[in-house]
């Protein structure tokens, strides 16, 4: 591999939030810490070199987002993922849990519902309930480890109030790449009932080997015209700390409610490292990537195998895309807050609790497998000792 993904790398006192401030999460500081969704691994070379060469000249003022910024983007999602879209359709935003509240603020009114399908990502949750919108749950079903929509109680929880549904495509934290199949099952329900579909495809390019991603707004014009679609390479490229992400809206409307809450919060401009980076990753990015995907398949089937063999009292739910796993900790017979504090006081492995993602995360912790197999391997041996000492 022309990459090293078995390089530690010293992350502590870089004010970083997943190593820096494990004693003010947990309560402890000395746990392995596989929470906040960023990777251990170096963001790569040739985007660090693209930020060095921009450092050289030594006027840091107000900037604009160049051609080659929305280009990139462009090429990227039609070469890998085969959507293509038109440049007029980007919209900046400093972020994607940022896009979720102005989205919220710009497409629905105080009253209005908005479904979410939990377990999902928290901020999903506040981005409706912050504004005085109704968040409506469409819970996900989980049958022998597998993870589907109910599209029947999807369609029966719409009524005269709801005006967006919130999905995770990839999904964090179950790890479903939805089939197109899938997606075009949901698109079709809300077409019918004149439903927004905001769509956090932030893990887009973090699909695994055997699965696929499709862009929900790729499968058909009229589904685009009811889609915002988010991405970012923050999470592909370890690029989180520079707060840059695009809107994909390919209806002129919706497009133009979104720049306005943005021009009218003076939040566009963004920064001039973020635009570098994100042009340098999707530019530069593909080889990278690919060797990146190999390292977290190996993480990911490791997890597997290490439970299967040593800890039959915790399920790994089988990740099609990100770098996030769903255990299955049932077995255990504890609850949140009891299974919260093993991880941490008995194992010292500091993960995200299940019921923080909604109603059916009960039972279950998200582990971060974005490290080198040497923490990962670490971190499943210190589980393993926890569960051997209950038993």
């Amino acid at each position: 591999m022309r990459w090293n993904f078995d390089e530690p790398i010293e992350r502590e006192g870089t004010d970083c939030i997943k190593y820096d401030l494990r004693l003010e999460t947990f309560g402890k500081k000395d746990v392995i810490p596989m929470w906040v969704a960023d990777m251990d691994f170096k963001t790569p070379g040739f985007i660090i070199d693209r930020l060095r060469s921009r450092l050289q000249h030594e006027i840091m003022g107000y900037s604009f987002r160049p051609e080659e910024y929305y280009n990139s983007i462009s090429r990227w999602l039609e070469k890998r993922h085969g959507w293509r879209i038109v440049k007029d359709w980007i919209c900046f935003c400093p972020g994607i849990v940022p896009a979720l509240n102005l989205c919220t603020l710009a497409f629905t009114r105080p009253g209005d519902s908005i479904i979410v399908q939990p377990p999902v990502y928290t901020p999903f949750f506040s981005a409706v309930e912050s504004h005085g919108r109704n968040l409506v749950y469409n819970q996900l079903i989980e049958k022998d480890g597998k993870w589907s929509m109910d599209f029947e109680s999807l369609a029966a929880s719409v009524n005269e109030s709801t005006k967006m549904i919130i999905i995770s495509n990839p999904h964090n934290p179950v790890g479903r790449a939805w089939s197109c199949q899938e997606l075009g099952m949901l698109a079709s329900i809300c077409l019918k009932n004149n439903i927004l579909i905001l769509s956090d495809e932030i893990h887009c390019d973090l699909v695994l080997s055997g699965y696929t991603y499709t862009p929900i707004a790729s499968i058909s014009e009229e589904i685009a015209e009811i889609t915002v679609t988010c991405i970012a390479p923050s999470k592909t490229f370890n690029l989180a700390g520079l707060s840059t992400s695009s809107m994909i809206i390919p209806n002129n409307v919706l497009r133009k409610y979104f720049n306005r809450k943005i021009e009218s919060l003076h939040i566009g401009n963004g920064n001039i490292f973020g635009t570098v980076a994100s042009i340098a990753a999707y530019s530069e990015g593909e080889e990278w990537l690919g060797e990146l995907l190999e390292y977290l398949d190996k993480n990911v089937k490791y997890v597997m195998d290490y439970c299967r063999e040593h800890i039959p009292e915790i399920i790994p739910v089988r990740s099609e895309a990100t770098y996030m796993m769903w255990l299955d900790c049932r077995k255990l017979g504890m609850t949140g807050k009891e299974l919260q504090d093993f991880f941490v006081g008995k194992a010292g492995i500091g993960l995200n609790e299940g019921s923080a993602f909604g109603p059916g995360g009960e039972g279950f912790m998200r582990i971060n497998i974005g490290s080198t197999l040497q923490i990962v391997s670490r971190a499943m041996g210190q589980i393993e000792k926890a569960i051997v000492s209950i038993r």
